[in-house]
């Protein structure tokens, strides 16, 4: 069985290059358009697969060849595809994505297929969620979903709240990791959006859930927090293409880690430098670096 069992969101990405990101109601031109494999479940699982671990996926991709290319592309990366149901009703899911000249994006998402994900998937899984060592889940899929995904899991269960929505104590309290952005975290604690490291720290020491948080801070790293103590880990100086796929390159890389026995500080160390070798390839997929790639930074 595999090791990581990754529950979530499969994408077609169409990401359009642009010099400045366009403000409400105004029209930029794109210098290129590109159509990628992506989606923050499938992203995830490539970024743990290409960093040497065996990695099941569960999802729903819609019966088109869109659906079946993103299995087929999953499927090259070595990640296990039996657990993704194709959906007669509706059409794979689509992610329209805007990036600019420092790599900083606007994303706009069809869930399509990603939104028939039930309970009854979930437990149709139940032998890869029982048996992997660290189960990973996102939020691009239905609530009810994710809250199942919880039940279910026996190892690590870590939770990455994207997209935000207002905290579910159930399945907070089901949570081993919580792995929040900066907005994130202020959607589940009902504060401001931190801006600082001290203010990042601040607001997650006031948050009951989960045992463990560790808050990804973009450019300046992410910092691992507890009751009385934090450990921050700075981001290392990359040239940034594209940041689209930083958070999930992240999350699969803390998986990774966490799978291997590595103590939550070394596991945030290597999440940080596999999110920082992500941003500097453009696209979601097709810029999550290998092992070498990430050791090599």
């Amino acid at each position: 069985m595999a090791e990581i069992a990754v529950v979530g969101s499969l994408n077609t990405d169409l990401v359009a290059t642009v010099e400045a990101l366009p403000l409400p109601g105004e029209t930029v031109m794109a210098s290129s358009l590109l159509s990628n494999p992506g989606g923050k479940g499938a992203n995830q699982a490539v970024a743990a697969a290409r960093l040497g671990r065996s990695v099941a996926m569960v999802g729903a991709v819609g019966d088109d060849e869109a659906g079946k290319a993103l299995v087929g592309s999953l499927r090259s990366d070595g990640v296990a595809t039996h657990h993704i149901r194709f959906d007669k009703t509706t059409t794979t899911g689509a992610a329209l994505i805007a990036v600019d000249a420092l790599g900083e994006n606007m994303i706009v998402v069809s869930p399509g297929a990603n939104a028939t994900l039930t309970p009854a998937d979930i437990e149709a899984s139940r032998s890869a969620l029982e048996k992997a060592v660290v189960v990973l889940v996102q939020q691009e899929i239905p609530p009810e979903a994710v809250r199942r995904c919880g039940e279910l899991s026996a190892g690590t269960l870590i939770l990455n709240p994207a997209p935000a929505r207002d905290p579910d104590p159930e399945l907070l309290a089901l949570t081993d990791v919580l792995v929040p952005n900066q907005s994130e975290l202020a959607r589940l604690t009902g504060g401001p959006v931190p801006n600082s490291l001290d203010e990042v720290v601040a607001l997650a020491t006031s948050f009951e859930w989960p045992r463990t948080l560790v808050v990804t801070m973009g450019g300046d790293g992410a910092v691992l927090v507890g009751a009385d103590y934090h450990y921050h880990v700075p981001a290392p100086e990359v040239d940034v293409v594209d940041a689209t796929a930083a958070g999930d390159a992240f999350c699969g890389a803390l998986a990774d880690a966490i799978s291997q026995g590595r103590d939550m500080e070394e596991a945030v160390e290597w999440a940080v430098k596999t999110g920082a070798a992500a941003v500097t390839k453009l696209g979601a997929q097709v810029s999550l670096p290998t092992r070498a790639e990430v050791e090599a930074l």
